[in-house]
């Protein structure tokens, strides 16, 4: 008997899938997710835990889920820990030695999808006849004639083809008349699931792309009543053309699905579905995220972390797989994408939305992660799709949920067209060739390479035809490189109102041969500050051609008592720049009021293409510790100082016209004009311009002030004249004062002492354990090892740990302690739950913790 080729592909899958994901009980069972090495063997790791191997994560190698009994307490950790703490006593190997990484799974809450529905007044769901344009009506019956579409709801697919407002669609009929439907490229629905046994999906389903995380099974089919996101999303991409509702933008392309937000879930389910079949899901398709209610800030966790990086670099034949995000329908409460761990990845490109007319709806969030626009809800129509059951159509898709999917829909087009290009070379031809909307808005500015960049819209619309057309010719840019700063210790108070605090890095073009990049593209911040109410900061930073990214704004909503933890923003704003020159990072606290906070530290990542493509290196897999290494402090580089925010956020490039500060945006800080504070503005602005064009460090009212020196040679502690006239005056009469303090007890020692019959010795003998102290280490110690009784300089230890003055302070560290110390002083103290799921062995961490502990007697970690 023959066997269909095409049913044994789906067998395979099948199995594959089945041996990958096996069926969760976590009423029963706990669940760990290992990293081994390659030596390492996973039943023998079972057999020594007590736990039974499950298999490895799919698409991440190395990564195997264990499963055992249903315990209350995580079982992996102490045994890592007293495994670590028996080899370093007494020696020999353990097969847990070949444990890299731990991580009890815990399931959590799916992500919220990002649909909403339309306001205002309606279209009646499509535009009435008498409304419609003549002439596009005629080009809508030649497109249907021309090729055969007969579906019954493409009259009312306005995104497709607007025969009301013109102009106002994804301009994509004219690259299906040249035959670029998406044929050969895939779209995975990253949702609640996909209906396959819809006439509009069915043609289109690939089934070896699809699974069900939530049950486990192979066809991702809704089950549930609210089951329907999905396959409205999917039916946006690649709906067929036939006699079922309407048509996809790629309505030839594969489409698969993977339902991962019906039920509770945990991160390695999660982490699988984002790269299942990596090699022939070309695109990720997400319409979710963390709530939009203008207080949340999550981000992946680092087994998400690590698919998406593994996505990029091996999926599609190491092309990269192309991960759409949809940008979040929080803008009505202050909520900002920054805050989304998922669309502010460098590795994402997310999308929000403009509705019918091309206007900004209300919920589509605003930030610096953005990088373009499409159609959604709004202008009282939606967008016209799919909808579960066997020819069920659905006429009031919205959201972001919805722009998000027609962005992937395109991206199908362009691989159909040119299936060798990169992950970020698809980046480059959005930012390239996306369209500017309503540029009489204040939002916009020029970046450095001549494009416009608004915060609201990103680069534009996608313009379907446009980018097809040009990557065309694309030439691939070279691979991707990258420059890390260390980090900069800042411990400085954040000045409320008006004010903010400006520190400055300066990035050389010799720093940027070294780290073999030629050009930016994606920038990312990394911080930490503690405040009181997390919602009253924002954060821009400034770029040395003067274009101004808001990373962080004001949320109205965000009353969390902390601020951000070792949190990354990220930026597309500054696409194509050298990166050469002194970047500013301006914190504000907007609101006067009780709440303070303290900017602790940051550093700066600038991720381009690479000089020399054959020196590019691959980024190796993120783990729990990246981003804590504070050690290193900046002091050359940087300047602090304060700057009031209508200067510093008018900082522009040298020739052009500092832009203003928009007032009627919300998602800025609202700047409360003084009489004094206003009339001086024009002269400022203008003072900052010549700055920026001299590269002088930029300085006004307060802060000029400071830098007159009253002696020239001598610091000006950032004073007036007068006032340095005090301090010196002061100074001068201590040192006069302890000068004859110190000659009289001179005087006084030496008469004792010549009166003392143990006139031998200048000073008493010192106990044994003193004398030791003295002559060079610890009582016991090794010759190499060095004590050290300050913590001189180490300003963030000081900071993060407490001060010298503590009573559990030993003055008897070795420098491996003291680098301990600063790493537990910085960690957060979490709950019990959350802390037993997360375990990392590294090099440094395999130390006992509870004996380091004793030794720092109640030391406290930073606040959040």
């Amino acid at each position: 008997m023959k066997i269909s080729p095409t049913l044994v592909l789906i067998g395979l899958a099948a199995a594959a899938a089945g041996s990958r994901s096996q069926p969760r009980n976590y009423d029963a069972n706990d669940y760990y997710v290992l990293e081994l090495d390659s030596s390492t063997s996973p039943d023998s790791v079972a057999a020594r835990l007590g736990l039974r191997h499950e298999g490895q994560m799919a698409g991440l190698e190395g990564h195997h889920i264990f499963a055992g009994k249903r315990e209350p307490n995580d079982v992996v950790t102490p045994a890592l820990h007293e495994s670590e703490r028996r080899k370093r006593g007494l020696g020999g190997s353990d097969i847990l030695d070949g444990v890299k990484f731990a991580q009890r799974q815990v399931p959590r809450k799916p992500w919220e999808k990002r649909a909403t529905l339309p306001r205002g007044p309606r279209f009646q769901w499509g535009a009435k006849q008498e409304d419609m344009d003549p002439q596009l009506l005629r080009k809508q019956r030649e497109v249907m004639d021309g090729l055969g579409i007969s579906d019954p709801i493409f009259n009312k697919q306005w995104h497709l083809l607007n025969t009301v407002q013109p102009g106002h669609d994804l301009n994509v009929t004219g690259l299906w008349m040249q035959g670029i439907t998406g044929r050969n490229a895939t779209v995975a629905i990253v949702d609640d699931g996909l209906d396959m046994y819809s006439d509009d999906l069915q043609p289109n389903y690939y089934a070896g792309g699809s699974y069900d995380f939530n049950d486990h099974r192979d066809q991702p089919r809704p089950v549930l009543a609210d089951d329907r996101h999905g396959t409205r999303c999917a039916g946006e991409v690649a709906a067929a053309k036939n006699h079922a509702c309407g048509v996809g933008v790629a309505y030839d392309a594969k489409v698969a699905g993977l339902r991962i937000l019906s039920k509770l879930i945990s991160d390695a389910d999660e982490a699988q579905a984002m790269v299942y079949d990596s090699q022939n899901n070309h695109i990720y398709s997400c319409s979710w995220g963390p709530p939009d209610d203008g207080r949340s800030m999550d981000a992946p966790g680092i087994l998400i972390k690590r698919a998406m990086l593994k996505g990029i670099q091996d999926g599609r034949g190491g092309l990269g797989s192309i991960y759409v995000f949809a940008s979040g329908n929080g803008a009505n409460n202050d909520d900002n994408c920054n805050f989304d761990g998922y669309t502010n990845s460098i590795y994402s490109i997310t999308v929000g939305a403009i509705d019918r007319l091309g206007q900004h709806p209300y919920y589509s969030e605003r930030c610096s992660a953005q990088m373009v626009v499409t159609y959604s809800s709004g202008a009282g129509d939606a967008i016209h799709t799919t909808d579960v059951g066997k020819n069920n159509c659905y006429e009031a898709h919205g959201g972001t949920s919805a722009a998000a999917p027609l962005g992937a829909g395109v991206y199908a087009l362009v691989l159909s067209v040119r299936p060798d290009l990169t992950w970020r070379d698809l980046q480059w031809l959005q930012m390239e060739t996306a369209v500017p909307v309503n540029l009489e808005t204040e939002d916009w500015q020029d970046t450095a390479i001549g494009k416009k960049f608004s915060h609201t819209f990103g680069y534009g619309k996608i313009d379907a035809y446009a980018i097809v057309e040009a990557a065309k010719t694309w030439e691939k840019v070279k691979p991707q490189s990258w420059y890390f700063s260390s980090w900069v210790h800042v411990n400085q108070d954040i000045p409320q109102g008006d004010k903010g605090l400006v520190l400055e890095h300066e990035v050389t073009a010799d720093a940027l041969k070294e780290a073999n990049l030629e050009r930016v593209e994606h920038v990312t911040v990394t911080m930490n500050v503690n405040h009181t109410r997390r919602g009253d900061l924002s954060v821009d930073l400034v770029s040395p051609s003067g274009v101004v990214s808001h990373i962080a704004t004001q949320r109205q909503h965000d009353n969390a008592v902390a601020g951000y933890d070792n949190w990354t923003f990220m930026t597309v704003a500054h696409w194509g720049e050298s990166g050469v020159g002194k970047w500013k990072v301006i914190i504000n606290d907007g609101n006067v009021n009780d709440h303070t906070g303290t900017f602790v530290d940051f550093h700066l990542k600038l991720w381009g293409e690479s000089i020399d493509p054959a020196k590019a290196q691959r980024l190796p897999m993120p783990s729990e510790d990246d981003d804590k290494d504070h050690a290193k402090v900046i002091s050359s580089t940087t300047t602090m100082s304060a700057a009031t925010t209508v200067v510093t956020q008018s900082a522009a490039r040298p020739g052009t016209t500092p832009p203003t500060v928009p007032t009627d945006q919300p998602d800025r800080p609202k700047i409360k004009p003084s009489s004094s504070g206003m009339a001086a503005a024009g002269s400022e602005v203008a003072a900052t311009a010549t700055a920026a064009a001299t590269g002088a460090t930029m300085q006004t009212g307060e802060s000029a002030a400071a830098e007159s020196n009253w002696i020239s040679w001598l610091p000006s502690f950032g004073v007036s004249g007068k006032a340095q006239l005090w301090i010196y005056g002061a100074l001068v009469l201590m040192v006069t004062f302890c000068v004859g303090l110190g000659i009289w007890l001179f005087m006084a020692r030496r008469r004792k002492l010549l009166n003392n019959p143990r006139d031998n010795y200048e000073f008493e003998l010192l106990n044994e354990d003193e004398s030791q102290g003295l002559s060079g280490g610890e009582k016991g110690a090794g010759a190499g090892a060095k004590t050290r009784r300050t913590r001189g300089g180490e300003l963030y230890d000081a900071f993060a740990g407490g001060s010298d003055d503590e009573d559990g302070f030993e003055e008897g560290y070795t420098d491996h302690d003291m680098s301990r110390r600063t790493e537990l002083g910085r960690r957060r103290l979490s709950d019990d739950s959350v802390e037993e799921q997360h375990h990392v062995i590294g090099d440094d961490e395999d130390s006992d913790e509870d004996e380091l502990d004793e030794k720092r007697h109640g030391q406290s970690s930073r606040a959040m």
